[in-house]
C-alpha cells in the first residue's frame, strides 16, 4: 500500500501563489488577517510601550511586508530584515518598504523555514524583535512548531523578543468557510501548488484532475487542506511515477488552532520568559509578545 501523499505547504508560494494568497486575505470568509490587523490597530500604543526600543525588526514570512508597516511607524527601528521563501516577491516588497521608511535600512533574506536557517552575520544581535504574524506557526505540526520557536529564541539576545500571531479555536463552520471560500480563490491557491511542483520537480500534474477539499480535524484542532483526485490519475516525474485512485487525496496543509494556554506553554518550553497577550472581543485570534 502506498503511503499517504503529501506536498509541503512551502510549495504554495511561487509568484502566482503569493498573489493568490493576497487575494485570500481580502476575502469576507477569511477572518485571520483582518482580525489580527484590528488587534494591532487597537493596541498599537500598548504594544509599542510593551516592546520598548527596537533596533532590528525582523519579519518572518514577510511576504508583501504589509503587516509590518504599523510596527515600522510605531517602533522606528534602525534596520528591517524581511525573511521569506519567495525571494523575488520579497525583494520587491522590501524595496517598497525601504522607500517608504527611509532612512531605516531594509534588506531581504531568502530562507526556507522548514530547514535550518540563519540570519546574515552582519545583522546586529542587540535589540532584535522577531515578528511572525498571520498565525503561520499553525501550519507546522506541534513538534516542528516547538522546534521553530526554540530556533527563534536562539536568534535573540537577552534583550530580544518575539511578537507572534496565533489563530484560536472557534466554530467548525467558521473555519471551513475560511479555507473554502465561495469565490474559489482558496481552491485556486491549493491547486496552484501542483503547477509549482511541476516547475520544480518536472512532474506532469494536470490541475483539472484535482479538486480542493477543506476538512476540520477536531481531535488535533486543525484545518486540513487536501487535493482530491477526480478520476484515476498517473503522475510522472524524471525519477518515477505514482498512481492515484479516484477520490485519493494529497495532503497539502495543516492549520492548527492552538488554545491560548497550550501555546503559552510552548513559548515557555522554547525559552521565552515574560509574555503579554492581546485578543479580539470574540477571542478568535491572539497577538503575543514574549521576552527572550
Amino acid at each position: 500500500m502506498q503511503p499517504a501523499a503529501q506536498i509541503s505547504p512551502k510549495f504554495f508560494y511561487d509568484e502566482r501563489g503569493c498573489a493568490l494568497f493576497e487575494q485570500i486575505t481580502r476575502l469576507p470568509e477569511y477572518y485571520p488577517t483582518r482580525t489580527e490587523d484590528a488587534i494591532m490597530a487597537r493596541y498599537e500604543q500598548a504594544m509599542a510601550e510593551a516592546m520598548g526600543p527596537c533596533q532590528v525588526l525582523i519579519e518572518l514570512g514577510a511576504g508583501n511586508c504589509e503587516k509590518v508597516r504599523r510596527l515600522c511607524r510605531s517602533l522606528a527601528p534602525r534596520q528591517f530584515v524581511g525573511v521569506d521563501i519567495a525571494a523575488g516577491f520579497l525583494s520587491r516588497a522590501v524595496q517598497r518598504l525601504q522607500q517608504e521608511f527611509s532612512p531605516m535600512a531594509a534588506r531581504a533574506v531568502a530562507a526556507d523555514f522548514t530547514q535550518e536557517w540563519a540570519l546574515p552575520a552582519d545583522v546586529p544581535r542587540a535589540g532584535r524583535l522577531l515578528f511572525y504574524p498571520g498565525s503561520s506557526i499553525g501550519n507546522f505540526d506541534p513538534d516542528q512548531a516547538q522546534h521553530m520557536l526554540a530556533h527563534m529564541r536562539s536568534l535573540l539576545g537577552d534583550d530580544g523578543a518575539l511578537l507572534i500571531g496565533i489563530d484560536l479555536p472557534k466554530p467548525r463552520e467558521v473555519l471551513i468557510a475560511a479555507y473554502d471560500d465561495a469565490q474559489g480563490v482558496t481552491a485556486a491557491f491549493n491547486r496552484n501548488v501542483l503547477r509549482h511542483v511541476n516547475h520544480v520537480l518536472g512532474s506532469d500534474f494536470d490541475l483539472q484532475d484535482w479538486a480542493h477539499e477543506a476538512r476540520f480535524d477536531a481531535v488535533h484542532s486543525r484545518v486540513e487542506m487536501h487535493l482530491r483526485a477526480l478520476r484515476p490519475v498517473i503522475v510522472g516525474w524524471p525519477q518515477g511515477l505514482r498512481q492515484f485512485a479516484e477520490g485519493e487525496t494529497i495532503h497539502t496543509e495543516n492549520s492548527y488552532k492552538y488554545p491560548l494556554g497550550t501555546f503559552l506553554g510552548m513559548l515557555s518550553r522554547a525559552g521565552f520568559g515574560r509574555k503579554r497577550v492581546w485578543t479580539d472581543a470574540r477571542n478568535w485570534f491572539a497577538v503575543i509578545h514574549a521576552h527572550a
